[in-house]
């Protein structure tokens, strides 16, 4: 079938198709080779249309992806946001149509702005532009990038090299030339297995050990999130890592309890730190995450330190609707998903000095902010560990936690660096430098995971350089394409 003969339908359901394989790339699934396919599938869909039926064409792309990929916001919406089935479904349908207007937007400047000359490389640039616009407005939402999922794949080695858009750019452009080929343009073949086999002569490792292991035991709690803010949640939780600390207290250098592990402010958990302090052993550390208040409706999502270490963090960039409501004014009140009883909190400053504990330099991103990787390859500049505390329990049995792990996994692989994954009911992890799963711990249960942590020294070209150069080459590979915007025929 010719592109002049494409009917609009099938078009828009290859879209929605490569959507939904573009989620099967992810964990839990890892079918990353699927990558390309969807890639593919858009570009060689999108080139005959009109911009506005381009803009369709994407965001049906995104309402496959978002609505197959991030529909466990369900989850936090009606069983912890106190909010009925039908309206739990019209809020996920907006969130996820909201997020499709992203990939909407990309196309329709794609299709305004590019002609058809080296249209393989000026789509697969724009693709990346997208997702970074993605990453920032609004505060960004960079899930289920289209390079994430390389973790594990032959691609791997690149992500030191260029981080997550430099593998969504070669996925893109495999994807595009993949067209090519099949449109009997054979020398598509080469760039292909050049991308592809390139990594085989990149470094192995970037980075080197800074000193011996340290031995780390991250505590799963596994509290029930409906009664955690309660007094007898708060007692269950105080009670629940208490013990634990003087369980394991002898066996690890560092002891990290998950983000706001107690369901309290700093102050009045003192009496509480202060008796899991008693019990630490001389040299060793525990970490943290808490909230803290300062001042006059200054709240923050913390990490402290005790023991054997100094200095805490203050997560900086916040959650929409979880940490912070945005439209407060106009949104507070109407539904009970926009009154849930915690307060606004207050984004930390940015470039904070690094946490110092059992003799390591600990880099810290807080839950949601380690998918965010110039945020964590800032921090990891200065680290020598990288650590993570989150609370998933926000979403259940769902596929998100698992994303969410996936995404922590790409940061180590990035920046050379162990990252160390306390969570509340999982998945807890430590993740190597290459970011090979070296322990987890099974979700929902109460379980401490012990395991080994390298301190690493040393910069990946991604943790000195960021994103930056591959937005650049992104940019670059669509101006061979740009043409005047002018009428075009209209393809029905």
């Amino acid at each position: 079938m010719t592109h002049s003969r494409l009917p609009s339908s099938l078009g828009y359901l290859s879209a929605l198709v490569a959507g939904v394989l573009t989620t099967l790339t992810a964990s839990p699934y890892e079918l990353w080779w699927l990558g390309p396919l969807a890639a593919g599938l858009v570009y060689w869909a999108v080139k005959p249309l009109h911009p506005r039926r381009a803009a369709l064409l994407g965001w049906c792309y995104g309402v496959g992806l978002f609505g197959s990929g991030a529909s466990w916001v369900y989850v936090s919406i009606h069983d912890y946001g106190y909010t009925g089935v039908p309206l739990a479904l019209f809020l996920t349908s907006l969130f996820v149509g909201a997020l499709s207007l992203f990939p909407a937007a990309t196309l329709w400047l794609y299709r305004l702005l590019c002609g058809p000359r080296l249209a393989f490389l000026s789509f697969a640039g724009a693709w990346v532009l997208g997702e970074w616009l993605r990453t920032w407005l609004f505060t960004g939402f960079p899930w289920l990038l289209l390079g994430s999922s390389h973790v594990d794949s032959p691609l791997a080695l690149w992500a030191p090299v260029g981080g997550v858009y430099l593998l969504s750019l070669i996925v893109a452009l495999s994807g595009t030339l993949g067209v090519e080929f099949l449109h009997r343009r054979w020398w598509a073949l080469l760039p292909i297995a050049a991308l592809w086999l390139a990594p085989l002569s990149l470094p192995a490792q970037w980075t080197e050990p800074a000193g011996e292991p340290l031995q780390v035991a991250l505590l799963q709690g596994n509290l029930d999130q409906l009664i955690k803010w309660t007094p007898e949640g708060q007692r269950t939780a105080a009670n629940t890592y208490l013990d634990m600390t003087r369980e394991h207290a002898d066996e690890a250098d560092l002891i990290i309890w998950p983000e706001a592990a107690l369901p309290m402010f700093e102050d009045e958990a003192e009496p509480l730190l202060a008796r899991a302090q008693v019990h630490l052993a001389p040299d060793s550390a525990l970490l943290t995450g808490i909230l803290q208040r300062e001042g006059r409706g200054l709240y923050y999502n913390s990490v402290i330190a005790l023991g054997n270490a100094e200095g805490e963090y203050r997560k900086e960039h916040l959650v929409p609707f979880g940490e912070y409501l945005p439209l407060e004014r106009w949104l507070r009140g109407t539904i009970a998903f926009f009154d849930l009883p915690m307060p606004a909190m207050t984004p930390g400053p940015a470039s904070q000095p690094p946490i110092r504990a059992a003799g390591t330099v600990i880099g810290n991103a807080i839950c949601y902010e380690i998918i965010y990787a110039d945020l964590v390859a800032e921090r990891a500049r200065d680290a020598e560990l990288l650590l993570t505390v989150s609370n998933d329990t926000w979403f259940g049995a769902s596929i998100g936690p698992l994303q969410h792990l996936q995404m922590a996994r790409l940061r180590a692989l990035e920046n050379g660096r162990y990252v160390i994954r306390a969570t509340s009911n999982g998945v807890t992890a430590v993740v190597d430098h290459h970011g090979h799963i070296v322990a987890s711990a099974p979700q929902f249960e109460t379980v401490t995971l012990l395991a080994e942590a390298v301190p690493m020294q040393g910069l990946t070209p991604f943790t000195r350089s960021g994103s930056w150069p591959v937005w650049l080459l992104s940019a670059l590979l669509v101006l061979p394409g740009l043409q005047l915007p002018r009428r075009q025929r209209r393809h029905f």
